[in-house]
């Protein structure tokens, strides 16, 4: 099929797509040089700099050792080989952003290839093929002021970030829709989070080159698979700069609709790289996509290769999202829903695993699941974001599991306060005075509500359903809302049937 006959309107086309994924690894140090990665605040652009990272004569890389550790525990994670010698490589071409015009990256010898990563689509689950994951040096950034790439009054770059270690997770082209890419960003991060390799909060941290081609249905076959020779017939549009997993499935789907609708029109689609403009919504024409021949790529002298296979051995890595899923579904008899919720990162997993260790195992799930996620999740905060505060959360939990005060007034009140005013539970409940109510008080708040109330009493008796809710209201208000309402429902209908 040539590139004129991919544009035939009476063809019927499938989507494929295949992605580039950028990943920032956590180093204390750029990838070749000694220059911080973690920016100061109100740093100055281009003050985190070093002849190395700026690609100045004379100046020799030094490969960071714990980038390539990462590497290789992310290989072992996506089940990939590790090759038994890698090296780098000089990718020549011009960016403003990228000071010495060449970036280091690998080529030929990637570090880890043929790997595999299993996604959750629709409820079905199914494997992803990555191709290959090397390491490279990341360039600088920019800031187009005025507008966007296309429209911006100037440029300002900004090389601080020149010389990050980044990962590159390059998969086959496996996709089939825009929303399938989402669920796999999705479940590669969570990995990459649980390695401890990455993370996710960094303006940045991880950027998405997507590959979108339209090729006749009849070349995809049973298993979903198209050929190379289909693949080199279509024509490929690289779209660059996607910074979300969100973004990423508009990105697609604003693009896979773009070059339906030129097939429609007779159009023929041209091999490009567009820039995804996410305030606009739409995808712009950069440039003609390059070829692998346009890079020149040539060893990169300076850095002799890498024999770290062995590392594959030596080096753990923790148990993934997966498995800890299953085993908590086996160990605490939760369902499969709140087992998804509670490795969805793994400082939410550490810390039901720790209240797990001290309380009942459901009621752990509901404190860290429901309650504690939902308030996080509301204020735009994260688990990792109170680190310094869960034993102040096991302490609220432990108030509620020994009858100090009510589920309720924790969860609306106390809580609520910890997070609002960073206060600690046993202050807010003095401070608004929130222990239970006695044995006496509760049953004094009873036989008042019996007494006071003869016609929801007589409702009760008539079986309306309401009646015992409106008594129930009427104790929790007498004590303040410090009486459990379970009991108080349950001593409620004991007084009823007297």
């Amino acid at each position: 099929m040539s590139a004129q006959a991919s544009a035939d309107a009476d063809v019927d086309l499938a989507v494929v797509i295949g992605l580039e994924v950028h990943v920032q690894l956590e180093t204390d140090t750029k990838i070749f040089c000694g220059c911080s990665t973690t920016p100061a605040e109100d740093e100055p652009p281009n003050s985190r700099t070093c002849p190395v990272c700026l690609g100045l004569p004379g100046a020799l890389p030094v490969v960071n050792e714990a980038a390539v550790e990462a590497a290789v525990r992310v290989g072992k994670a996506l089940e990939a080989d590790i090759a038994p010698e890698t090296r780098f490589h000089r990718k020549n071409y011009y960016y403003p952003d990228l000071p010495k015009n060449f970036q280091i990256t690998q080529y030929d010898a990637p570090i880890c290839a043929d790997g595999r990563l299993e996604v959750t689509v629709e409820g079905e689950r199914r494997e992803v093929a990555v191709r290959r994951a090397h390491l490279e040096e990341d360039p600088g950034s920019v800031v187009h002021e005025g507008g966007s790439i296309d429209t911006a009054d100037y440029t300002l770059v900004d090389d601080n970030r020149a010389g990050t270690p980044l990962m590159e997770i390059v998969t086959e082209p496996d996709f089939r829709a825009p929303a399938e890419t989402r669920a796999f960003l999705s479940k590669l991060e969570e990995v990459l989070e649980y390695l401890g390799v990455f993370d996710g909060s960094r303006d940045g941290s991880l950027r998405v080159d997507a590959n979108v081609s339209l090729v006749p249905a009849g070349e995809v076959d049973a298993e979903g698979r198209v050929s190379e020779a289909a693949l080199e017939e279509a024509n490929r549009t690289e779209v660059k700069n996607i910074s979300s997993h969100s973004g990423a499935e508009q990105a697609l789907a604003y693009e896979v609709t773009r070059q339906r609708n030129a097939v429609e029109r007779g159009r023929v689609i041209d091999q490009e790289t567009r820039h995804w403009d996410e305030a606009r919504g739409i995808t712009v024409s950069m440039r003609a996509k390059e070829a692998e021949k346009d890079y020149r790529y040539f060893g990169e002298a300076d850095i002799p290769p890498l024999r770290v296979a062995d590392w594959r051995d030596r080096l753990s890595i923790p148990e993934l999202p997966d498995a800890r899923r299953e085993r908590f579904r086996e160990e605490y008899g939760l369902d499969r829903e709140s087992a998804a919720k509670l490795t969805s990162s793994k400082p939410v997993a550490d810390l039901y695993e720790r209240i797990a260790g001290e309380f009942d195992p459901g009621l752990a799930a509901t404190w860290v699941a429901d309650v504690l996620l939902g308030e996080l999740n509301y204020r735009d905060m994260t688990v990792a974001g109170v680190s310094g505060r869960l034993d102040e959360v096991r302490d609220l939990i432990a108030l509620v599991d020994a009858g100090e005060i009510t589920r309720k007034n924790a969860e609306e009140t106390v809580l609520r306060a910890m997070l609002d005013e960073g206060l600690d539970p046993e202050t807010v409940v003095e401070r608004e005075g929130l222990g239970t109510a006695d044995d006496d008080e509760v049953t004094a708040a009873v036989r008042a509500a019996v007494e006071n109330h003869p016609d929801a009493v007589a409702d009760y008796h008539d079986g309306e359903d309401g009646a015992l809710n409106y008594l129930v209201g009427q104790v929790m208000s007498a004590t303040g809302g410090t009486a459990e309402p379970g009991e108080v429902n349950d001593r409620l209908r004991a007084a009823l049937e007297e």
